[in-house]
């Protein structure tokens, strides 16, 4: 089959459920990322023929696409501060605010002054995006992961990584009394914990709300803060004397949050907002 044709006829497929130009992104990315093809290569050779093989990998992962499955779980990879993550339904997908809490801690550490022996607690950490992250861009730092799926954790665990930069995964109930790491403490505390309430699931694309674990997106609309109640706590017990914290947040409970933090005795909080000026992150410090 003709490239040109193919990528005719997948992207028909896939404007039954989505915007044309987003149909089309996903198409050049499926192509990329299966057969090599970049968005220019049916323009530049409009002979271009897709072989039978490549064939029979492209059309059943279109409809799997067609089904509403997000492309990042059909490629198996989601990209995530420079990187290839592998995904899987155990974990969600790794979004750019998240790599802005990233970034955010890495220019924190940088301005405390944090350059050797870094020690970093990452919970909830699904794909172990953050904890993968922080270890790669903090060398010589220790970081320890949690999370309480098994399946999560092992997606954590198998990222292709170098190996002496591997974080400690663990499992643990966040929400659960204490944390299984002993004495240590921690000079940076992470999280980008469950925060969307029941009642927003209206207002999640189905995409998401169909195909991403339940069990890290959403909290009951009558605790809707638990989560950052167990983490304020784990931090008044294991962050060190001039260590800081920093949590994703969702942006209709900021104050709240935040509220929250400074109560468990953290006085230098802060809200941080995103580039669209949401509130995204709460900053804590010791």
């Amino acid at each position: 089959m003709l490239l040109r044709e193919l990528i005719r006829q997948s992207e028909d497929t896939l404007r039954r459920l989505y915007p044309e130009t987003e149909a089309r992104q996903m198409v050049f990315l499926l192509l990329e990322h299966l057969i090599g093809t970049q968005r220019h290569t049916h323009i530049i050779d409009p002979g271009f023929q897709v072989s039978d093989s490549d064939l029979a990998r492209v059309l059943p992962c279109i409809d799997r696409l067609s089904q509403g499955e997000p492309l990042q779980y059909v490629t198996g990879q989601a990209w995530f501060y420079g990187r290839p993550f592998n995904v899987n339904q155990n974990v969600l997908i790794p979004r750019p605010e998240t790599e802005l809490l990233c970034r955010i801690a890495i220019e924190q550490a940088q301005n405390c002054g944090m350059t050797n022996d870094i020690s970093l607690l990452d919970l909830c950490t699904g794909s172990g995006c953050i904890a993968w992250t922080m270890a790669l861009e903090l060398p010589g730092s220790r970081v320890f992961a949690a999370d309480i799926s098994e399946g999560a954790l092992a997606t954590a665990a198998a990222q292709n990584f170098p190996s002496d930069h591997a974080p400690t995964f663990f499992k643990a109930d966040v929400l659960s009394g204490e944390l299984p790491v002993g004495q240590q403490k921690f000079d940076i505390i992470l999280s980008n914990p469950p925060y969307v309430m029941e009642r927003e699931k209206p207002l999640i694309r189905s995409n998401v709300l169909d195909w991403e674990p339940s069990l890290a997106l959403f909290v009951p609309d009558d605790d809707p803060l638990k989560f950052y109640r167990a983490i304020a706590s784990h931090a008044s017990a294991l962050l060190s004397d001039g260590g800081f914290g920093i949590v994703e947040i969702n942006e209709a409970l900021g104050p709240q949050t935040a509220g929250l933090f400074k109560n468990a005795g953290f006085s230098h909080t802060s809200i941080i907002r995103d580039l669209s000026s949401r509130p995204r992150h709460i900053l804590f410090h010791r």
